[in-house]
């Protein structure tokens, strides 16, 4: 039981340090619409997916309105979110495996691929004590997303 609780207890952390992050997304819509937090919110949570969201962000950052430095740390930090998204979706949208005594010891990805007359099911990749330290390498990589898209708040004077 004790694998399951850490892999349990880390994906916690990974799904509430992402939607923790991802919701300071409003406040970078706000900025770059020059609009108010209420409508920032709107659009946010309009928007359903984290990659509609980041491809929003993006757009917004690259018009020509956008100074160039505002334009370099929003595609920064996009880009680093992005980058992390992948392993979060992998936990978010996979199938945890058990051997015959019941202890956790992979994941399979929900997916299958139809190949003409033959299917392939998802990559199943062991659950392992490197796989637990790269979850916690990731909740710490989104952890410093949130600290910077905060300074970058602090910076730009946007209202919280």
């Amino acid at each position: 039981m004790s694998r399951i609780n850490d892999v349990l207890m880390l994906v916690g952390k990974l799904n509430y340090t992402w939607t923790n992050t991802e919701s300071l997304f409003i406040y970078l819509i706000a900025h770059l619409l020059d609009t108010n937090k209420e409508a920032a919110t709107v659009i946010f949570l309009t928007l359903n997916t984290t990659r509609a969201r980041i491809d929003l962000i993006e757009r917004l950052a690259k018009i020509s309105s956008t100074p160039p430095e505002t334009k370099a740390a929003v595609l920064e930090i996009t880009g680093r979110m992005s980058r992390e998204q992948r392993l979060r979706n992998k936990y978010n949208h996979c199938i945890y495996s058990f051997d015959e005594a019941g202890v956790l010891t992979s994941t399979q990805l929900m997916r299958i691929v139809d190949m003409d007359d033959n299917l392939k099911y998802g990559k199943v990749e062991a659950l392992d004590d490197q796989e637990l330290q790269r979850i916690q390498a990731t909740i710490d990589a989104i952890i410093e997303v949130n600290r910077d898209i905060w300074a970058f708040i602090k910076l730009y004077r946007i209202p919280v």
